[in-house]
């Protein structure tokens, strides 16, 4: 901390404390004990139970759940590798035509979400591109949506490359591709593994676009958050938040440990 005295130490914490409590940790703990409520009349919730929690992880709530999972994953990948690849090749050129690329894949972050569904249903709803109604149009969504933060953050990384290492590879006789593999992408492992971390948490949260796009047996656990509420079942769509979180939660704490791994080495 930059602060050094005592008395100033203590401000900033209790600063700290009245931004954070109520504009992050309170909402959140609303949610945690609503998931556990079966009706909420006062300031504290009552009828406590884990019901909800019992229908949060089986049936419909357990295939939306997985859905969310496989199709965080899919995009996640698939955006590294487009985002990675991109970042690579725009290195390689003139100030003026990397600043293209980037404002090419910042553009979706641009627009409304919403906008980006609509932009691929109206893309994908007509041979020979026929993707409407499956489940790839709702992937190829969550792609384009946080290919960008993976673009971004891999760019940011390349240029904090010390060049010596490729330069020494070279000067031994290694080829370009052998330095891409066994130089450059280790250097870069840290940041692809924070980039891919990043892109599953945005895929796991993300509604708009699906709603627009998402076909009946292909169910994202947010399309199903938003059903529960919007018919009236709090309670019921708390516990779906909460298993959301978790299951965020548990795969970002595996990818940090895999960021901290490549870092140490």
């Amino acid at each position: 901390m930059l602060v050094h005295s005592r008395g100033a130490r203590w401000a900033v914490w209790a600063v700290f404390g009245v931004l954070f409590l109520p504009l992050f940790a309170l909402p959140l703990l609303v949610v945690l004990g609503a998931s556990f409520a079966t009706h909420w009349s006062g300031a504290l919730p009552s009828g406590m139970t884990v019901a909800n929690f019992r229908s949060a992880t089986r049936g419909d709530a357990l295939d939306a759940l997985t859905t969310s999972l496989v199709t965080a994953v899919t995009a996640s990948l698939l955006a590294l590798a487009v985002g990675t690849w991109a970042a690579l090749a725009a290195a390689r050129l003139k100030e003026r035509h990397r600043r293209i690329v980037d404002a090419l894949f910042v553009l979706p972050l641009a627009v409304p979400s919403v906008v980006v569904g609509l932009s691929l249903l109206v893309a994908f709803s007509k041979p020979p591109m026929l993707l409407n109604g499956t489940r790839w149009i709702v992937i190829l969504a969550h792609t384009v949506l946080v290919t960008s933060f993976a673009h971004q953050s891999v760019s940011a990384a390349i240029t904090r490359l010390d060049p010596a290492y490729e330069q020494a590879a070279a000067s031994l006789g290694a080829r370009p591709a052998y330095v891409l593999w066994r130089v450059r992408l280790p250097l870069l492992l840290p940041s692809l593994t924070a980039a891919a971390g990043l892109c599953f948490a945005l895929s796991m949260g993300e509604l708009s676009a699906t709603m627009m796009l998402y076909p009946p047996d292909w169910t994202p656990l947010p399309v199903l958050i938003y059903s529960a509420t919007d018919r009236g079942a709090l309670f019921a769509g708390s516990a779906l938040a909460v298993v959301l979180m978790a299951a965020t939660l548990i795969v970002l704490s595996a990818v940090s440990r895999v960021r901290n791994k490549a870092s140490y080495r």
